[in-house]
């Protein structure tokens, strides 16, 4: 005989291992109805392994999870969906070319006799995108939205299932203050109906803006839940990495030296993109890059990198004009760019960490026989893993099952590897842990240090103030206005980001 219980869900004394990693040593959660419980640690804490046994994705080894106070084990996604329990992944595993109303209700389509429901599908996602307050077409194309766009979809869909239980996987890592503020919004909707939500987020000042409860992981273990009104940023951190950590962003010593690149009025029309868009990187400089959803931030690197077509527009590395074509082309002219979406456009996920590492550097490992210098290439990722502190059982491991801040690492890595000279990072820290973060910062400040420039895009704004030497502000595909970091303030960044030019 159960007893009713002040819980909504419980998971108590939650056991995982896998080959050489005990990555849940018995963690305790337990979500009040009604409140946002936010979940913290650094990355490989076991967050998501915790979420994933949840879900039914993963078995726990041991442990229980009790859902109203019953014992529950979904053996698979769909079981939980069925029981009241969703999650909004930090990975958007979507149909990219089909529309979006069929991506909420795929494997559930409205049937009028044996035919699927087109109107009535539409008519039930509009009810949602209403309710919800997102402004997205459910007939467009999943393909054409933005990241942003795309992570509301995923929370509507978690709420169709008329979830009570609801695992938010930093959803908001590609959002803007504004939407930021919406997705609250939807969340204290949630909140007053009752649903227990489960908030995992590094970002610690909107943990204290909206979470009810923290639970704090370290190293596969609990370390401590507590009110949110008792906590404060230094305190989280200190749980969270087990050490104070005074300064959260590295100094910088070296100050930029002469020009090394310099463009000139790239223009790219075939899609409306960047127009007449102007500016210059000198040695070991941090250029940052600043803009709202949509401003074109990353059509400045992705026409750097060849992957976008240029109308016109001129690239001078050294004052030589040259032409970056392709992917392949940029490269050979000691370009490199980590891309935003890591899991999409960054990673091999079934392929093993030493495979990820390397790929960008293939042709240098292959011999004047055809064969591959497999020893060198392995030297390779013994570098990328030990000097950038990689967790992972082997190098053999498949990237996929790594923690994102550990993918974050390698794909940084595959890139040092080739020896760029122009380093171009969009989001590089997006669904980082703090410690990751100051890692990525630092490695960042060394790599000026060695004559190296970088081009970093991010929407955080104090990340930007805090690691960069100019910021460059981006709206509406046009250079806004170029910033001094040392004379920018957040209210200049907003006021030129806002700007319709």
């Amino acid at each position: 005989m159960t007893t009713s219980s002040p819980y909504l869900l419980e998971m108590i004394d939650i056991t995982k291992d896998f080959p050489g990693v005990k990555a849940l040593d018995g963690v305790t959660l337990r979500l009040r109805p009604g409140t946002v419980h936010a979940l913290m640690g650094e990355n490989g804490a076991g967050k998501s392994t915790l979420m994933k046994c949840l879900f039914g994705i993963y078995h726990a080894d041991a442990g229980e999870i009790l859902l109203d106070g019953q014992n529950v084990q979904f053996a698979t996604a769909r079981q939980a969906l069925d029981h009241g329990v969703s999650m909004v992944h930090q990975e958007l595993n979507q149909v990219r070319q089909r529309d979006v109303m069929e991506n909420i209700w795929l494997g559930r389509f409205p049937l009028k006799g044996l035919l699927v429901d087109h109107k009535r599908m539409y008519e039930q996602t509009l009810e949602i995108f209403r309710d919800l307050d997102i402004a997205v077409d459910p007939r467009e194309q999943v393909q054409r939205l933005s990241v942003s766009q795309r992570q509301m979809v995923e929370i509507a869909k978690a709420v169709s299932y008329n979830a009570r239980v609801i695992a938010m996987d930093e959803p908001t890592s590609s959002l803007t203050e504004k939407e930021v503020a919406h997705l609250f919004r939807i969340i204290n909707s949630l909140r007053n109906k009752g649903c227990g939500i489960i908030y995992i987020s590094h970002k610690m000042e909107e943990i204290l803006r909206i979470a009810d409860d923290v639970t704090i992981m370290r190293d596969g273990k609990w370390i401590e839940t507590r009110p949110a009104s008792e906590l404060t940023t230094d305190e989280i951190i200190r749980l969270m990495v087990g050490r104070d950590l005074s300064q959260r962003f590295p100094p910088k010593e070296s100050l930029p030296g002469e020009v090394i690149l310099q463009v000139e009025g790239l223009t790219a029309t075939v899609q409306p993109s960047l127009r007449d868009v102007s500016f210059d990187l000198r040695k070991g400089e941090i250029l940052g890059i600043a803009g709202l959803v949509g401003s074109k931030r990353t059509d400045i690197v992705e026409s750097l990198f060849g992957i976008r077509h240029l109308q016109a527009g001129r690239i001078l590395l050294h004052g030589r004009a040259i032409q970056n074509g392709s992917p392949d082309q940029a490269m050979q002219n000691g370009f490199a760019l980590v891309t935003e979406e890591r899991r999409l456009t960054g990673i091999f996920p079934l392929l093993s960490v030493h495979f990820n590492a390397v790929v960008a550097s293939l042709k240098r490992y292959v011999r004047p026989t055809g064969l591959l210098a497999e020893k060198q290439a392995a030297d390779d990722t013994d570098w990328v893993l030990k000097s950038l502190s990689v967790k992972t059982p082997s190098p053999k491991t498949p990237i996929g099952s790594l923690s994102g801040g550990n993918q974050q690492k390698v794909i940084l890595g595959r890139w040092l590897l080739t020896k760029p000279e122009i380093l171009m990072l969009d989001e590089p820290t997006r669904g980082i842990d703090v410690g990751a973060k100051y890692e990525i910062y630092q490695l960042m400040v060394n790599l000026t240090g060695q004559g190296k420039g970088i081009i970093m895009i991010s929407s955080e704004m104090p990340e930007l103030l805090g690691v960069t030497d100019r910021i460059l502000v981006m709206s509406n595909g046009r250079v806004a206005g170029i910033l001094n970091t040392r004379d920018a303030s957040q209210e200049e960044l907003l006021r030129l980001a806002a700007k319709y030019l």
